[in-house]
């Protein structure tokens, strides 16, 4: 379990962007101010099975353009494969909503209740010298692709996600946001 343990601590934490859309922005470049908290939350998950190896993390992700801010929450889970670190996205609790669903107002989560996403596609992570890179093609619809690469160090997330409707980008930024500790 060391690789994953490894991986989450890179993954754990506040994160923004600060440093690039602050350089970007004086090169006259456009591009969101974006924020991660990564919260590990197998204390507020019940009905764990007995020896469950796996963990559970909250990814609470805010991005600003302009004057607006969007928040979108997600329920992870990052187990230990073979292949690598696996992610599989869980959908937010019923009891939930975009709005709602962040660590601090989590009370508790029945697992038995837990639904895996049924359109996203799981993520598997290669660790090489240090960093894991991975990510996964995911079609919501048939129409929308979402499509996901990431690198983790020590120094940065390196975060690319891209939505496209008919091959056409709806959502996303042409190079990666580089999410730095704060």
């Amino acid at each position: 379990m060391s690789k994953l343990n490894d991986f989450l601590d890179l993954l754990t934490g506040n994160f923004d962007n600060k440093e690039q859309y602050e350089d970007l922005k004086a090169k006259g470049i456009a591009f969101p101010y974006c924020r991660h908290v990564n919260t590990l939350c197998n204390n507020k998950i019940k009905n764990l099975p007995k020896d469950f190896k796996g963990q559970f993390l909250v990814e609470e992700s805010y991005y600003t353009v302009g004057d607006k801010t969007h928040g979108s929450p997600h329920l992870f889970l990052f187990t230990e494969e073979p292949e690598g670190i696996k992610l599989t996205s869980y959908d937010i609790p019923k009891e939930y909503n975009k709005n709602t669903f962040t660590y601090n107002d989590i009370t508790e989560i029945d697992y038995n209740e837990l639904e895996e996403s049924k359109k996203f596609v799981p993520a598997i992570y290669k660790e090489v010298n240090g960093v894991y890179e991975g990510g996964s093609e995911s079609m919501f619809t048939p129409v929308m692709k979402f499509i996901l690469f990431e690198k983790f160090s020590k120094d940065h997330l390196e975060v690319t996600e891209r939505m496209e409707v008919n091959g056409k980008k709806t959502f996303g930024e042409d190079e990666p946001i580089i999410y730095k500790r704060i």
